[in-house]
């Protein structure tokens, strides 16, 4: 049974999931070129970590979603009316993989690792944009 606001708060969570998903996967993205690129033990562990976190993240997300909506994730908003601007009043409109990332530049920068933290610490910053956006409309 759904209490006032239920609904809008579930449609907020199903949005939420299906465009975290995809931002997580470019943050994964990028840690895997990092672990093929980087020169500095620093961005080796980093990368490692941002794996491992984000990986388990979207595990848990696509949990929730079954269980909270009964079938799996769809692709980026496939059957659900949300495309990848929808949603959060375009504020999840993220370019590329989410944040500004672009693996083409970066691996092709002639300083990877600095490109690599140039191109990660704003995709974060969009992440927590997304999440407070989300909390904001629950």
């Amino acid at each position: 049974m759904m209490g006032p606001g239920m609904m809008g708060s579930r449609s907020m969570d199903r949005r939420f999931i299906v465009m975290m998903i995809p931002h997580h996967d470019g943050a994964i993205a990028m840690a895997d070129l990092a672990l093929t690129r980087t020169t500095r033990p620093e961005i080796n562990e980093l990368a490692q970590r941002i794996k491992a976190s984000q990986t388990s993240e979207n595990a848990e997300m696509r949990a929730f979603y079954q269980q909270w909506f009964g079938q799996p994730v769809p692709n980026r908003g496939q059957g659900t009316g949300l495309g990848w601007h929808g949603g959060m009043g375009g504020a999840m409109g993220m370019g590329h993989m989410g944040g500004g990332t672009d693996l083409n530049a970066l691996r092709a920068a002639p300083d990877f690792d600095r490109a690599f933290i140039e191109q990660m610490i704003p995709h974060h910053q969009m992440g927590v944009r997304m999440a407070s956006m989300a909390k904001v409309h629950t």
